[in-house]
């Protein structure tokens, strides 16, 4: 999103830098923080709006992975 967060929407699950998977309570979306200053990590608390954080996104084709 424009401006905000990361959406994701769809059947997944998420795991910490350990392999321990969050308990996402059958969510079938969340927003993840792209700001960087969310109390809620890695999921999006709102707070990008008090600062006014800006970050236009579009598509574009990314490298060869490698």
């Amino acid at each position: 999103m424009n401006n905000g967060s990361i959406r994701v929407e769809c059947d997944f699950e998420l795991f910490d830098l350990i392999g321990k998977k969050f308990d996402l309570n059958d969510r079938t979306s969340v927003s993840l923080c792209r700001y960087g200053h969310s109390k809620d990590k890695p999921f999006c608390d709102g707070s990008h709006r008090e600062v006014g954080f800006q970050s236009e996104i579009t598509a574009r084709e990314l490298p060869p992975f490698v």
